[in-house]
């Protein structure tokens, strides 16, 4: 029996839209015939611009602003999002809040926000609409992570740790929601061209000597891809998925 299926007529939440890999993976979803609730913290033309693109397609997309470092945010976009299109059958926490420093120079204001936007965010969402995927029988959850949770990266301990601690909401939900017929996983990306942390393009020839293995920087298109086909697999969860280029092998 095939367990694939395609995420039609589905309610994708989708934070972190109007970005690089936001938008990429916006576009993956209507495709296959996805709702979406396109949330956003400021780039409001960005959003709209997307979400008329997406309904000039045929596809059901709507906008809701939202800004993930203020603790009452989740539920006022979950709430908004309800309202909208319906519960959440999918929720992909793509967001993220990422300003480079070295460890002595990581303040509390710098800690607790990065904190606030890549860990707390993504936890209270979940917290908020996993209870109704349970009930319903369907759910798929995913956080989009960073090489960093593995490495240490090079933004700092204050990003580092946000992303693993992602990891730990993955392990803690996936054994308690699969037999409801819900994932959780995440994917963590590495060196991702064209988008706000990483702007450049992806054949910049400075991915050679940074020893990518591909000789390139990947796309935002295939962080889409990987994310698309991590959704619509009803027997995977409990997983992290590297996509660095071959930078760390598991």
């Amino acid at each position: 029996m095939n367990r694939l299926s395609d995420l039609r007529g589905r309610t994708v939440l989708l934070t972190g839209a109007a970005g690089g890999i936001g938008s990429a993976l916006a576009r993956r979803l209507a495709a296959d015939g996805a709702r979406l609730v396109l949330a956003y913290r400021r780039d409001e033309q960005g959003a709209t611009r997307l979400a008329d693109e997406l309904r000039a397609g045929g596809a059901e997309a709507v906008t809701a602003g939202a800004d993930l470092a203020e603790p009452d945010a989740p539920a006022r976009l979950v709430r908004a999002a309800e309202a909208a299109l319906g519960p959440a059958d999918v929720l992909v926490n793509n967001a993220g809040y990422s300003r480079q420093c070295a460890w002595p120079d990581v303040d509390l204001e710098t800690w607790n926000l990065t904190h606030a936007v890549n860990l707390r965010a993504p936890f209270l969402l979940t917290q908020l609409v996993l209870p109704g995927m349970m009930q319903r029988a369907f759910g798929r959850i995913l956080y989009l992570s960073s090489v960093a949770a593995y490495t240490g990266g090079v933004v700092g301990p204050h990003y580092a740790s946000s992303k693993a601690g992602l990891h730990g909401l993955v392990h803690y939900f996936a054994g308690r929601s699969a037999k409801h017929g819900v994932t959780v996983n995440a994917t963590a990306p590495a060196l991702i061209a064209e988008t706000g942390m990483f702007r450049r393009p992806a054949d910049d020839a400075t991915a050679r000597p940074l020893a990518v293995p591909v000789g390139r920087y990947g796309t935002p298109e295939e962080v889409a891809d990987l994310a698309l086909a991590m959704l619509r697999n009803g027997y995977l969860t409990n997983q992290v998925i590297l996509l660095d280029g071959g930078i760390h092998p598991q």
